[in-house]
């Protein structure tokens, strides 16, 4: 397991993470963190932890409602294109029938 430190305000934390991932940690921390500093200034590490937390998660669900948007628009072509399938298949067949017809017509004396 690898470890992170990470510092607000001066203070470190340290963050748990999976070997290789350290770098990522990092800068996810710092993005957030700093992004606070740069606007509101040192506010204290506990209300700048939940501010980025509440950003994130905020983004999360940005990300989660655009992913189900996106899979509603491919359901929604997804049966688009079996009721456009259908409607050929349904066309081919009757077209069939006729030929069908016209060939029993021809076959009769």
């Amino acid at each position: 397991m690898g470890e992170v430190n990470v510092l607000v305000n001066g203070r470190s934390f340290t963050i748990t993470c999976d070997d290789g991932e350290e770098p990522r940690i990092r800068r996810l921390a710092y993005a957030k963190v700093a992004e606070f500093v740069a606007s509101i200034g040192q506010a204290g590490e506990a209300r700048l932890l939940v501010l980025a937390a509440l950003v994130i998660a905020d983004e999360l669900s940005d990300a989660n409602e655009a992913l189900q948007q996106e899979r509603n628009r491919a359901r929604a072509a997804d049966v688009e294109r079996i009721a456009a399938a259908d409607a050929a298949a349904n066309g081919i067949n009757g077209m069939a029938e006729r030929i069908e017809a016209i060939a029993a017509r021809l076959e009769t004396p």
